[in-house]
């Protein structure tokens, strides 16, 4: 009788302890489940019908890190030149040469001493601008006086060059070589060219032919920046180093937007800020070292201009502080024959209101020669208009 008790004993505890499990758990569930309810759902987004979906099994895989501009660099690196220069500069064999008390008493220390010439090399790029040999570059990677120029091309060609004409204000220069059926680049029109705008560089930095550099236009009409004597830069963060002076700019059509020129750098790299000239202003060059071997501008003579400032406004009794205050005028310049003097406050030109130094220089130098230019002066605090016969600019000697 004790084991019949004992069995049914432990039969009813292990019933109990399941039941028990049973209850627990029940509880546990129903708590998951009304937490569950308290987060509040979230809308399932509906599928769109598999026809609107269609997949290729061979398809690559969408990129999304940014624009491809391999078919544009496909089509355009091989019309990008390397350019070597090989200029001959005499120099003076006299220790004298920069002392001024040893010119003042004995004069001329190439008389004394004599001269040696010296060879200096220069590397950089250039753009085929036609099939039958033209080629663009920098003035300053031709070099100056007696020079001899070799263009290599993209199928390892190297070429002797012939320098058609330079134009040391734009530092640009035009290059003739014997080759037809040349890779070119169209040219674009800069002028059509916006801020933050995709552009490429490619030449050939330190040497590295074919380099192809991405990037946007910073800014446009850069002046001032002590470059060129001519300034209405493109600016660039794409990266350009020496070597890459002469190459191209090219816009995401593939088209020739600029000329690269220079850099501004504190180290003697790349630092984001790069200076081209940009292709209207080229193309314009490049029309008339074809036809004339010089560049053409108008020019109303020698003078000295500074910008105005809120005192000498004041003092002058100027409208605003834009214009500029005449310093010094060549007497035998077409602007003096037209009245100009020193202290006047040039306002306008052309009925445009000057805010710039640079533009106004720019647009006497664009002026047809043997048109006429519209001055709007202050002097004594009175208005006057001024009528200047534009002349043809003096050529202007090579190098800066």
């Amino acid at each position: 009788m004790t084991t019949v008790r004992n069995v049914t004993l432990a039969v009813l505890l292990v019933a109990a302890g399941l039941t028990a499990g049973l209850i627990v758990s029940g509880r546990m569930r129903a708590t998951a489940a009304a937490d569950q309810a308290a987060v509040p759902a979230v809308p399932a987004v509906p599928a769109a019908p598999a026809a609107s979906r269609p997949v290729r099994p061979d398809a690559a895989p969408v990129a999304t890190a940014g624009p491809d501009f391999t078919r544009v660099a496909e089509l355009t690196t091989g019309a990008v030149t390397n350019i070597a220069s090989l200029q001959v500069v005499r120099r003076t064999a006299s220790p004298f040469a920069n002392d001024p008390f040893f010119q003042y008493f004995f004069g001329d220390a190439d008389q004394m001493f004599g001269s040696r010439n010296r060879y200096e090399s220069s590397l950089g790029s250039g753009v085929v601008i036609s099939s039958d040999g033209y080629v663009l570059t920098n003035s300053h990677v031709v070099g100056e006086g007696e020079v001899e120029v070799t263009v290599g091309l993209a199928d390892k060609r190297e070429l002797r060059a012939k320098v058609i004409g330079v134009d040391p204000a734009t530092d640009l220069a035009l290059l003739k070589v014997d080759a037809v059926g040349l890779s070119t680049i169209p040219w674009g029109d800069s002028g059509r060219l916006k801020v933050a705008e995709w552009v490429l560089a490619i030449g050939n930095p330190f040497q590295l032919s074919s380099t192809v550099t991405l990037g946007i236009v910073s800014a446009l009409g850069r002046a001032n920046v002590g470059i060129a004597a001519y300034e209405d830069f493109i600016q660039t963060d794409a990266a350009i180093n020496p070597g890459n002076s002469g190459g191209a700019l090219i816009n995401a059509r593939g088209e020739l937007v600029g000329i690269n020129t220079a850099i501004f750098s504190q180290s003697g790299g790349y630092q984001g800020i790069g200076f081209a000239v940009p292709s209207n202003l080229a193309r314009r060059v490049v029309d008339d070292l074809t036809k004339y071997g010089v560049v053409r501008r108008g020019s109303i003579g020698y003078f000295e201009a500074s910008p105005l400032t809120s005192s000498v406004a004041s003092e002058l009794r100027a409208p605003s502080n834009d214009g500029l205050v005449v310093m010094r005028i060549s007497q035998r310049s077409a602007v003096y024959e037209a009245g100009l003097r020193p202290g006047d406050v040039i306002l306008g030109l052309n009925g445009r209101a000057i805010t710039d130094a640079a533009a106004f220089m720019r647009t006497i130098a664009d002026a047809p020669v043997g048109s006429a230019v519209t001055l709007e002066i202050l002097r004594e605090a009175r208005r006057q208009t001024l009528k200047v016969a534009v002349q043809q600019e003096p050529p202007r000697q090579r190098g800066r």
